[in-house]
C-alpha cells in the first residue's frame, strides 16, 4: 500500500504551524513569513520558481523530499484559501494557473464544488469527507505511488489522531508565535509510535522526521 507523508511542513518553538488572523492579506496570520526562510533560501525552492542561486547543503537536501513519487494530495479548506473563500466561485487556490502539486489534490470542505483542472497536472476535487476517506480516495488517484497529507495544521492534526501518516518531515524553525493553530494540541503519546530522528541545520532550524513503527 502506498504510505502518507508529510514534508516540508514548519512550526514554530511553540509548537505554532499558522499564526492567527488569517485573510486573504495574510495566508499565516500575524506569523507572515516567519515560518518557511529556511526552505525560501535552498536551492530547490529557487529552481520551481525560476530564480538562479539558492543554498545547497541540509535544508536543500529536505525540501527536495517534496516531490518525488508522490501520486495525490490532501489538503485542508484552510491551505486552499482564506477565510470565506467558498462564497467566491472565481477562487482556485493560493498558486496561480500552474500550482506546484501536479497531481490530484484532494481539498477536504463542507463547501464541496465541481472539480478544477489546473495547468502541470494538478486538479482540484473537493471533498467533505473523513481522513481514512480521504485517504482511500487518494490512494485509488495516486496509483502505486504515494499520498502527500500538504496540511494545514488541522487537517494534519486529524490525520495524526487517526494515526493515518506513515512518515513525516516537521521543521521546527526558531521564532516563538503564542497564538494561532498548535500542532501538537491532543496529540499525546504521538512519539510510542513513531521513530523520531532530529537533525540540527546551519541555518538555525531543526529537521525532525518521524517514521511508523510498524512501516520503519
Amino acid at each position: 500500500m502506498s504510505l502518507a507523508r508529510v514534508h516540508n511542513f514548519s512550526i514554530s518553538l511553540d509548537g505554532f504551524g499558522t499564526g492567527e488572523g488569517l485573510s486573504r492579506e495574510a495566508p499565516f496570520g500575524h506569523a507572515g513569513e516567519r515560518l518557511h526562510p529556511w526552505m525560501f533560501a535552498t536551492r530547490w525552492w529557487h529552481e520551481n520558481t525560476g530564480r538562479p542561486g539558492g543554498s545547497s547543503g541540509l535544508d536543500d537536501a529536505f525540501a527536495r523530499r517534496f516531490l518525488p513519487n508522490i501520486g495525490a494530495e490532501i489538503m485542508g479548506a484552510g491551505k486552499f484559501g482564506y477565510p470565506g473563500w467558498h462564497e467566491n466561485p472565481d477562487w482556485k487556490g493560493w498558486w496561480g494557473p500552474n500550482p506546484p502539486f501536479h497531481t490530484p489534490t484532494f481539498v477536504l470542505t463542507h463547501h464541496t464544488r465541481p472539480s478544477i483542472e489546473m495547468e502541470g497536472g494538478t486538479t482540484f476535487h473537493f471533498l467533505d469527507a473523513t481522513p481514512a476517506e480521504a485517504l482511500a480516495e487518494a490512494r485509488k488517484a495516486a496509483g502505486d505511488k504515494d499520498v502527500r497529507i500538504g496540511g494545514g495544521v488541522t487537517v494534519l492534526r486529524d490525520f495524526l489522531a487517526a494515526r493515518l501518516v506513515d512518515h513525516m518531515h516537521i521543521t521546527v524553525t526558531p521564532i516563538l508565535l503564542g497564538r494561532g493553530e498548535r500542532l501538537w494540541d491532543g496529540l499525546e503519546d504521538l512519539d510510542q509510535d513513531y521513530e523520531i530522528e532530529t537533525v540540527a541545520s546551519p541555518s538555525g532550524v531543526t529537521h525532525l522526521t518521524f517514521t511508523r513503527k510498524d512501516t520503519a
